[in-house]
């Protein structure tokens, strides 16, 4: 699905169903230097089971045109903008907001930002702040290969190194890789200083009224589960759970994602 928002082309996966605003509405936040693609599964099967579904590409990633946008509060707005554009998450229908890594943020931005439009959030990957080292900051500018090296080695849990992927024949690594590769020149270092420079959520977690998920892997080395903890204490309404195993990566473990996102958006 193409719309127009802010001027610039934007696309959003829709689950292979037309998207419908009269359905409750689930939209997919991808972290960085990644697009809509890292939601297939879960994207399509909300999109079959009587949700509206849209998994973005953000500006300057994917199919979407224009810069990456710079800060995690403006992809929050941009969200909003997204819904507003396709009619959906109005007072008596609000939407359901997924998102992963820096998505998370967003996200979690967006819901303390615009709760009128917001029904619950789930957080993947997530951490509050979310740092990023000046060695990764500085390969992302400088040296982008090598940045993609650095975090793909740590964003799969060692489990992932000796296999294990849902579809047979699929390299974690090499997919992940490739993924990365397939985004704009400077969309990393854009991401990754978005993230690396958001103080704000806390404040945001404060101001959140909505239920929230947090979902971590027990692995993650990107984002470790001990922040996510410390966001859910500064939670209302929150339910955690931890994929025991998984890294910080969706694709390590997606049906246990879908299981788990399934029973709290469905609840």
């Amino acid at each position: 699905m193409e719309l127009e928002i802010n001027g610039q082309r934007a696309y959003a996966y829709t689950g292979g169903k037309a998207f419908d605003a009269s359905l409750p509405t689930v939209v997919f936040v991808h972290g960085a230097q990644n697009d809509h693609s890292v939601w297939g599964l879960q994207s399509r099967w909300f999109a079959h089971h009587g949700f509206g579904v849209l998994a973005v590409d953000l500006p300057g990633h994917g199919r979407s045109a224009g810069k990456p946008l710079p800060s995690i509060e403006d992809i929050a707005d941009w969200i909003e903008l997204l819904l507003e554009r396709v009619g959906a998450g109005d007072t008596a229908k609000k939407a359901s907001l997924v998102g992963h890594s820096m998505g998370s943020l967003a996200v979690l931005e967006c819901a303390a930002r615009h709760p009128a439009r917001i029904a619950r959030i789930a957080l993947f990957g997530t951490a509050v702040p979310m740092p990023v080292s000046d060695a990764l900051l500085d390969a992302a500018k400088n040296d982008e290969p090598k940045a993609i090296s650095m975090i793909n080695t740590w964003s799969h849990s060692p489990r992932a190194a000796m296999g294990g992927y849902a579809v047979p024949g699929i390299w974690h690594f090499g997919a992940a890789r490739r993924l990365a590769e397939r985004q704009q020149p400077g969309v990393l270092h854009n991401d990754l200083a978005a993230c690396n420079a958001y103080g704000h959520g806390m404040e945001a977690a404060a101001e959140v009224s909505c239920p929230v998920l947090i979902i971590s892997g027990s692995r993650d080395m990107m984002t470790n589960p001990r922040a996510a903890a410390r966001l859910a204490a500064s939670l209302r309404d929150v339910r955690t759970v931890s994929l025991e195993g998984a890294g910080h990566v969706i694709s390590e473990q997606p049906d246990a994602m879908l299981d788990t996102l399934r029973s709290f958006i469905t609840a």
